[in-house]
């Protein structure tokens, strides 16, 4: 140790400082509960291709980090009360928090690097190779919802996660919550526009909107006939919005978040970019990153064209 401070007591700090409200650690190892769910959806042909490939990746952290003893797992909550009508997911209308979150992990494994003797870490958010949701489920900061999304007490499921494997173990670890539970009202269940949930805490991903406004390849009839089912071109919020424990939840106060927001945009925006010029407009936003035809397209579908 560089001072007299416990590895436990120093990441406490740190995320203090960094005022990452939600965090838990857990143990490496390898999650095999996750192998059947994730071999069941490979055999149902359910992948979306965004995902690892290598399902002993997505289980066993030491095969990205050989030495990885424990995972710091953070989460950083996005909503923001609105009453602006909006065309994208919510999620989207700050910074993409790809660059937020991987900047603040980065910021606070250097952090505790300076305090910490020969620590090692890997940060990752959403690209990374182990089910974010997952970790962060048996890091005890939400519950499973019937809609696939991890809901957080404080902060429902309007969160996103960042994880790190590191290479220290600490004192104390959390658990999964066990008094917290989905009230299973399936409401999410006869609202998604695909179809995608089952009702059963699964999902079959390829019929979610969400995957579908982002989707490159032609779209088949059934998928833009789901798209054409709300106003929304990229993403889709509705299993969350009529999610009762969304109701009440605190606001984001990462600025992020909550400053300079894109809530919507018009194919009279886009149409006349240039692609170069569309990537320094909304190069740093989380739709813009398959680019301009797909919005068009997605425009263009839902107006019925």
């Amino acid at each position: 140790m560089k001072n007299d401070l416990t590895i436990d007591e120093i990441l406490k700090k740190s995320v203090h400082e960094f005022e990452i409200s939600q965090y838990g650690v857990i143990k490496c190892q390898e999650f095999e509960d996750l192998r059947e769910i994730l071999m069941g959806r490979k055999e149902k042909d359910e992948l979306t291709g965004f995902e690892e490939q290598d399902i002993e990746k997505r289980i066993n952290p030491k095969l990205t980090m050989e030495d990885c003893r424990s995972i710091i797992v953070c989460l950083f909550p996005y909503y923001k009360v609105s009453n602006e009508e909006s065309n994208l997911a919510k999620y989207t209308h700050g910074m993409d928090y790809h660059f937020v979150i991987n900047d603040m992990m980065n910021l606070l494994g250097d952090k505790i690097g300076k305090e910490v003797e020969n620590f090692k870490y890997m940060s990752f958010t959403d690209s990374g190779p182990l089910v974010d949701r997952y970790v962060a489920y048996k890091a005890g900061l939400g519950f499973w919802g019937i809609n696939g999304h991890i809901i957080n007490e404080k902060y429902g499921s309007y969160i996103l996660i960042g994880y790190m494997l590191t290479n220290k173990e600490f004192k104390e670890y959390n658990t999964q919550l066990e008094n917290s539970s989905c009230i299973r009202c399936m409401r999410c269940v006869k609202s998604c526009p695909g179809g995608a949930i089952k009702g059963d805490y699964d999902i079959n991903p390829l019929k979610c909107k969400s995957y579908i406004t982002q989707k490159k390849e032609e779209l088949t009839c059934e998928e833009k006939n789901i798209l054409m089912k709300s106003q929304i071109i990229f993403g889709c919020d509705i299993c969350q919005e009529v999610c009762p424990h969304n109701k009440n939840i605190e606001e984001t106060h990462i600025a992020q978040f909550s400053e300079d927001l894109i809530k919507r945009i018009t194919e009279d925006e886009i149409t006349e970019l240039s692609n170069k010029k569309f990537r320094k407009i909304y190069g740093r936003r989380a739709f813009g990153w398959r680019g301009r035809k797909i919005l068009e397209r997605n425009m263009k579908i839902i107006k019925g064209e």
